[in-house]
């Protein structure tokens, strides 16, 4: 099981959730792991309950077993401050740098500068160890930008180390790639069974295979239960109103007269079978455009009551029983 998890998505997936959950599956048994935000969006924060988390590895959560889960919202600033004392010791000069705006300039002009900045924390954390020689986080599991630039998002310690031929700046980005593009990561992409997020999952897949990146799961987020045999499905797609009124009549719900129970009730229900069926054949053809992508996947349910901390929890135990934490 790779330690460096990165979890990846269209926008409104729930890639958020997916990584949240993918945390507590991989803390168990006294793992612990490290959940780390990058956007600046304090989403882990909403999802667990918490306080928006600080520039400081945090508690967060206690998975079954008593595996422990921290958190972590990396800010770019401070990422730079750490990266200018770590080498060249400047100490008082970089928080002088802080206060004249410099650090918020250099980021802000240069957004490449702000990715290698946060992958490089990310990729620190995977490769700290403590006094022992044990790593200090078993996982770290990476909340990263949206499908469409995550390639650019992790790729850029590649661009960065041909830019800077020698020095600090050279030796910093390629040991981030050397993890990046090792068995170490694995890059997951969270999708729903819908054409734009499918499309782009697709699309996703490509790109990272080109640039070298290491391609771990697909997941299926809210798939959504079949209530339906194949039978009803076939029947609910085709116009079955007639038949509709007559069973309802038959129960008894205010015979078959016009403007009774049963004539109010038909066109609704009617609608609502041919919309099911509808959508299950569009998830069917969705779900073979992944399969086709020969990439293995995950799916979550759609919880109907909405998400809080208890459906996380339940979305981890899903994911262990899919040898997440294998």
């Amino acid at each position: 099981m790779s330690r460096l998890q990165v979890v990846s998505g269209k926008g409104g997936t729930g890639k958020t959730t997916v990584a949240a959950a993918l945390a507590l599956a991989l803390a168990r048994e006294g793992r612990r792991t490290l959940l780390v935000e990058v956007e600046g969006r304090q989403g882990l924060a909403q999802l667990f309950g918490a306080e928006a988390l600080p520039y400081e590895e945090r508690k967060i959560a206690v998975a079954p077993g008593g595996g422990e889960v921290f958190a972590l919202a990396i800010d770019a600033e401070r990422a730079l401050l750490d990266y200018l004392q770590m080498f060249y010791k400047l100490g008082s000069a970089g928080r002088a740098l802080k206060k004249l705006g410099a650090i918020d300039f250099a980021t802000t002009i240069a957004p490449g500068l702000r990715d290698v900045l946060l992958t490089g924390k990310a990729c620190e954390a995977v490769r700290r160890k403590d006094k022992t020689g044990r790593f200090v986080y078993d996982h770290v599991i990476m909340d990263a930008p949206p499908t469409g630039r995550i390639t650019r998002f992790l790729n850029v310690n590649d661009e960065v180390a041909g830019l800077a031929r020698f020095g600090p700046i050279h030796n910093q980005a390629q040991a981030v790639m050397k993890v990046l593009k090792s068995p170490e990561t694995a890059v997951h992409l969270v999708t729903l069974l819908e054409e734009m997020p499918v499309q782009e999952t697709a699309d996703g897949i490509a790109e990272l295979r080109e640039a070298g990146l290491p391609v771990g799961r697909i997941v299926v987020n809210m798939v959504r239960p079949h209530h339906l045999d194949e039978d009803t499905l076939r029947a609910a797609a085709g116009d079955h109103r007639a038949g509709v009124a007559q069973a309802l009549s038959r129960a008894g719900l205010g015979g078959a007269r016009r403007g009774g129970l049963a004539e109010r009730l038909v066109d609704p229900l009617v609608a609502q079978a041919a919309e099911h069926a509808g959508r299950v054949e569009l998830e069917r053809t969705q779900r073979a455009v992944l399969n086709g992508l020969d990439v293995p996947a995950y799916e979550l349910p759609l919880l109907g009551t909405g998400m809080d901390l208890a459906g996380l929890y339940a979305l981890a135990k899903d994911l262990r029983k899919q040898t997440v934490a294998e």
